[in-house]
């Protein structure tokens, strides 16, 4: 530990040497009216220029009967710090350093202003019904978010700080008497146990922190909205913020979470259902499809009513390839189509789109180098995966094991690799808590919140699965 020395040039030349002599760091030196040297330290670009001026530079400077500092800056985050090291950590978060000379103590102020994107609604969650309002990249803001919604003094924040050289700040947010105090240890412990250089994402401390790093499930929540962290955490869940990401993770998560969408408590439970139903046909389609359709090509060819056989038969004449591969390239072509249409600025990524969608496909149906049955399987596949988007990673590789095991082993090869899919899934645990619940293990009231879903009145007890002690969530039957 190196204290803080009275000489204002020693802490000048060590905090100058820490930041090795970069460009950015302003030291700004000058004399009171009381004969004492000053120097403060400050990063540019990360405070308010106006503020120091006004509430620090000009009160110290016109100091004459050599009072306290507390007594001249009139400003309530003024703080002592005796330890260089720490001053120095705290320059580079955006603090002000203020050194005295004949002082073995550093004063810190917290002016930090920085440029940050105005709040708006988050382009991969939009809904028609509900808040528009999504996280943004400062963590401060998003803490504020969040603390509109749940105006509780039960909510709490821990902040971490991650990062050898990023620093990164990071932060857990639950509610008292609600978390299930497991799953907010076992964060406590996976976040402290991350040894690393750097946190730029929450998808590094996702990566971090995961059960099983080597399944295609995610196993950690994250979302941009903040009426569904606050839901999540009124269920016994952690949320964790990190600073410079707008993407916020929630622990534990379940799989009927990808099927479930926070305007499906903001609509009719009836039309919530449907919808719920169209999102798990949906998963099925888009993963099975084009195996199914190989399968029933190659192997099973008297599953197909004689019409459509006749008519599928009469399309791929004249097809060079044989079906499995002629399925491969239409996929990777969707894939192709799907990363150059995000990557490119907007303009061009939507003309990307529809130049490979319709331009490319029916030059290749008319050209005879795919089947036109092939082109409606593909595009049926491609609309069917975008109504699951949380789960777009694991359906793009899963989908070529399904169609690779339906070229080589039919219908049998795709029921084993779905079978494999499942209990893969099923066998899953995230922080503790089984990530099939309600259906593994059974939970008769979780199942009012799975595919069907009852009014919101019906929800009296909070997910068996994730909470533990506080079970009801009517302050009413609480009390009674």
């Amino acid at each position: 530990m190196i204290l803080i020395s009275k000489r204002v040039e020693d802490n000048k030349t060590f905090v100058l040497d820490s930041f090795n002599n970069t460009s950015d760091l302003i030291h700004y030196e000058f004399e009171t009216n009381d004969n004492k040297k000053v120097i403060i330290f400050y990063i540019e670009g990360f405070i308010d220029r106006d503020l120091l001026d006004r509430d620090i530079v000009k009160p110290m400077i016109s100091n004459k009967e050599n009072r306290d500092i507390k007594k001249i800056i009139s400003i309530s985050n003024l703080s002592e710090v005796y330890e260089i090291k720490e001053v120095i950590n705290k320059i580079s978060e955006g603090n002000v350093a203020i050194f005295i000379n004949g002082n073995s103590i550093a004063y810190l102020v917290d002016l930090k202003k920085w440029e940050k994107r105005s709040i708006e609604e988050p382009l991969a969650e939009s809904v028609v019904r509900g808040p528009k309002e999504g996280f943004v990249e400062d963590i401060s803001s998003n803490r504020n978010l969040l603390r509109k919604k749940i105006k509780s003094n039960n909510l709490v924040f821990e902040d971490y700080v991650i990062g050898e050289q990023t620093r990164t700040k990071v932060s857990i947010a639950y509610v008292n008497g609600i978390v299930n105090e497991d799953v907010l240890n076992e964060v406590r412990k996976r976040l402290n146990n991350i040894d690393t250089d750097a946190i730029l994402e929450s998808g590094y401390i996702e990566q971090y922190i995961e059960d099983n790093k080597a399944s295609m499930f995610p196993t950690i929540g994250n979302t941009q909205k903040p009426d569904v962290v606050a839901g999540k955490i009124l269920e016994g869940r952690v949320a964790i913020f990190c600073d410079g990401s707008p993407h916020v993770l929630t622990v534990p998560r379940l799989f009927i979470e990808n099927i479930q969408t926070s305007e499906d408590y903001y609509i009719r439970p009836h039309y919530a259902t449907f919808l719920r139903s169209i999102r798990i046909f949906s998963l099925f389609l888009t993963i099975l499809l084009p195996g199914v359709y190989v399968a029933l090509q190659i192997f099973h060819q008297e599953m197909i009513p004689t019409v459509l056989l006749v008519s599928m038969a009469g399309a791929r004449e004249g097809v060079p390839l044989p079906a499995a591969i002629e399925a491969f390239l239409m996929i990777i072509m969707l894939e192709l189509i799907k990363e150059s249409g995000i990557r490119l600025p907007r303009a061009v990524g939507s003309a990307v789109s529809i130049v490979g969608a319709l331009v490319l496909g029916q030059a290749a149906v008319q050209a005879g180098i795919v089947s036109a049955p092939m082109v409606i399987v593909i595009a049926v596949t491609a609309i069917a995966e975008f109504t699951v988007s949380p789960l777009i990673e694991l359906l793009i590789l899963h989908r070529l094991v399904i169609l690779f095991l339906g070229a080589f082993a039919g219908l049998y090869g795709v029921t084993c690799g779905l079978v494999a899919l499942i209990v893969g899934g099923l066998s899953l645990n995230s922080f503790g808590v089984s990530y099939g619940y309600p259906i593994a293990p059974i939970g008769k009231k979780g199942l009012k919140d799975f595919v069907i879903r009852f009014p919101l009145s019906s929800f009296i007890f909070r997910p068996k699965g994730i909470e533990k002690t506080n079970m009801v969530r009517h302050t009413s039957r609480r009390k009674k």
